[in-house]
């Protein structure tokens, strides 16, 4: 189950949308599939095997500085690696060696990306799949006019997140990303719950603009028709609701931890 942490001038709120709420929740999700188990990933001319998520950490090193050491970053500029799919996250790098993925910190990633090879990124992709992404707070205060005069601004995102808009052509972002955010490892769709909503507002304003140097791109296509009718207030409400969403669970086993 999955929820996002909500904040406000008067703390936590209890939320309660078509399902059961918790304290700082939304509602309790579907449950996600199970993890689609993919053929080793071919990047460049190399094949690779299934990453080693220990030779990874080492290799990982360097990311440190700025996504943090277990992938959970400080810097909201920076993506939260944290319990990304090794698939997504080799994909990616072989994107920013080969200068396809080019735009935000694409100048600061190629040089890194260059020194890994086919391998590598596998290992690296393994390592910060294994590690537990953290996640921030979804911002409740409420929109004060427009089209969602009294919502909460984080329920904004939720809405789209959840059902969509189809009058728009607007698909609901967990048909690929799941209900809790987790994405999906067999085509690479990414796991976007608790990602540093700063990242999430650049990416989709870039997925927004609709041009892209990709060789294949068949997920840009996508991502760019979702994002293309939305607006900057729909964006950024999308990336507070995103920011926030996380495991119930997270919080039980912090409540636990915190009780002994």
């Amino acid at each position: 189950m999955r929820h996002a942490r909500v904040m406000g001038l008067a703390g936590l709120a209890v939320l309660a949308v078509g399902a059961v709420a918790f304290a700082q929740t939304t509602v309790v999700p579907v449950p996600d599939n199970a993890p689609v188990e993919t053929a080793p990933l071919d990047i460049n001319l190399a094949k690779t095997t299934w990453g080693d998520a220990k030779a990874g950490q080492t290799k990982a090193a360097a990311c440190a500085a700025c996504h943090g050491a277990d992938g959970n970053p400080s810097d909201p500029q920076y993506p939260r690696l944290a319990g990304q799919s090794e698939r997504y996250i080799a994909q990616q790098l072989a994107l920013f060696a080969s200068g396809e993925r080019n735009t935000g910190m694409a100048a600061v990633m190629a040089p890194f990306a260059q020194t890994l090879n086919a391998q590598d990124m596998r290992d690296v992709g393994a390592y910060f799949a294994t590690q537990k992404s953290g996640a921030g707070l979804a911002d409740d205060s409420l929109v004060a006019d427009g089209p969602y005069q009294g919502m909460k601004f984080y329920e904004v995102g939720q809405q789209l997140y959840r059902n969509g808009d189809a009058k728009r052509g607007v698909p609901a972002c967990m048909a690929c990303h799941g209900p809790t955010g987790a994405g999906n490892p067999g085509p690479a769709y990414p796991h976007i719950g608790g990602q540093m909503q700063d990242y999430t507002v650049r990416r989709l304003t870039e997925y927004k603009a609709g041009t892209t140097t990709l060789k294949d791109p068949a997920h840009f296509n996508i991502m760019a028709q979702a994002a293309g009718p939305l607006t900057e207030q729909e964006i950024q409400a999308l990336a507070s609701y995103l920011q926030g969403l996380h495991a119930r669970a997270d919080d039980l086993a912090a409540a636990k931890a915190g009780g002994k």
